[in-house]
């Protein structure tokens, strides 16, 4: 009989362990692109996280940064910080964006979210 609850007890603990492991070793999914216009001013995200860079007296600065290649994000009317990136077939509309390096526009694109970040790959812009 005590080799038999031995045996259950390392066989429930073994099906546990497994159980964590694999739920530590699974990736967030990704929730599905929506389609939609986001407004909020473009960002230098460098200069944003670095030192709070933003707004129209940090636009010269913006649009030099962003034109070198930092990354470009949006910071949404509700606060939402969003990666933005060129569609894979037409960067137009992306590099269009660079234009309004710390003015208030509308972008139009995929949001999507995933595994905390949250992004648009910009398919139009528009000054506000």
């Amino acid at each position: 009989m005590k080799l038999r609850m031995m045996f259950a007890t390392m066989v429930a603990v073994a099906l546990a362990v497994t159980g964590v492991l694999a739920a530590e070793g699974k990736t967030a999914e990704a929730a599905p692109a929506k389609s939609g216009g986001v407004q909020g001013e473009i960002l230098d995200l460098s200069c944003y996280l670095g030192h709070g860079g933003m707004g129209e007296g940090h636009s010269g600065c913006a649009a030099k940064c962003l034109k070198g290649g930092q990354p470009m994000g949006l910071l949404g009317t509700d606060g939402t910080v969003y990666i933005l990136y060129a569609d894979h077939g037409d960067a137009a509309p992306y590099e269009k964006a660079k234009d309004f390096a710390g003015k208030k526009v509308e972008i139009t694109g995929d949001v999507a979210t995933k595994d905390g970040l949250k992004g648009i790959t910009v398919h139009g812009v528009k000054a506000l």
